[in-house]
């Protein structure tokens, strides 16, 4: 499980741009969390800007020490992850959530999401936890599938 940061200085400023590099140069990525690119601290970036299933949008974010605040409506639908790149799985996930967190900058920030940015916000959590989305499918026969890959 992922530490919180005490405080927010230069080397976790430096983290959050590092979660942007990687989120940007990954085709079709829409978040990465800190223990994914080896750092074990409570942080992750979100964008699904232009994201065909996204309805909320609050562009490109990090979040120190995020705390899911709420979590309603549940619904299945297919997720991917840079963690496990050649599956997407069936997943069910709150389509509206509450977030708060520290910025890069030292600020709160509350996020109200819904959709896609929901689920994003919750897969991302869910790194901070030591959880990959195979541990929330209800079945791996039947629920994980090999990602189609188009050249």
């Amino acid at each position: 499980m992922a530490v919180a940061v005490t405080d927010i200085g230069p080397e976790e400023r430096s983290l959050a741009a590092d979660l942007f590099d990687t989120m940007f140069a990954s085709p079709s990525c829409v978040g990465v969390a800190a223990p994914q690119i080896g750092v074990s601290i409570r942080a992750f970036s979100v964008d699904v800007t232009g994201h065909k299933k996204a309805d909320s949008c609050h562009g490109p974010l990090v979040l120190f020490n995020p705390v899911l605040i709420l979590a309603r409506h549940l619904a299945v639908a297919r997720e991917g992850c840079l963690s496990v790149p050649d599956f997407t799985g069936n997943v069910a996930r709150a389509t509206e959530v509450v977030v708060a967190g520290l910025t890069p900058e030292g600020g709160t920030r509350v996020i109200e999401a819904n959709a896609f940015e929901a689920r994003a916000l919750l897969h991302e959590l869910d790194h901070l936890d030591g959880m990959l989305f195979l541990d929330r499918v209800g079945s791996l026969s039947t629920d994980v599938f090999r990602r189609k890959r188009y050249k």
